[in-house]
């Protein structure tokens, strides 16, 4: 039996249809190398990203910068990303930005209970290619009211 081939991650691919410039993206990832990966990728396509390496560094950035959208890891140490999104959602300050989940837990219920708590999106880290991550990060941001760059922050 043949696999079939999974698409390279290619952090230079083409942004589609926003401009991504200016938009601040808090990247929420406890593995370093797979930090790194989306970092590189999302900076190459035009965002600012800012890194958390836990959930408590993560609702810390997020309360301080406000950013316009956060990728969030589910397991992390400190604290679990179904605490970090239920927080976030929780507070006035950072109810408004976009949560986009970022798993290695694939089961409907993980994904129905992330969107139920708030998620605009919730994808599987394994499944996941660039273009994809770069077209639900601005379907999120596009979504948005007033959604210039900055508009989570007061």
């Amino acid at each position: 039996m043949r696999c079939a081939a999974r698409p390279r991650y290619d952090p230079g691919g083409e942004v589609t249809t926003m401009d991504a410039q200016g938009k601040r993206v808090l990247l929420v990832e406890d593995d370093r190398f797979l930090r790194r990966v989306h970092e590189v990728g999302l900076r190459k396509h035009g965002f600012t990203v800012l890194t958390a390496v836990d959930g408590e560094d993560g609702l810390q950035v997020a309360r301080a910068e406000r950013p316009d959208l956060i990728l969030l890891d589910m397991v992390m140490p400190k604290l679990q990303g179904f605490e970090v999104l239920r927080i976030l959602k929780a507070e006035a300050a950072t109810a408004s930005i976009p949560v986009i989940v970022l798993s290695s837990l694939g089961s409907q219920g993980d994904m129905q209970a992330a969107l139920d708590c708030g998620a605009a999106s919730y994808l599987v880290k394994s499944n996941l290619g660039a273009q994809e991550l770069v077209r639900k990060i601005q379907e999120a941001l596009e979504a948005q009211p007033g959604s210039g760059a900055g508009a989570a922050r007061p």
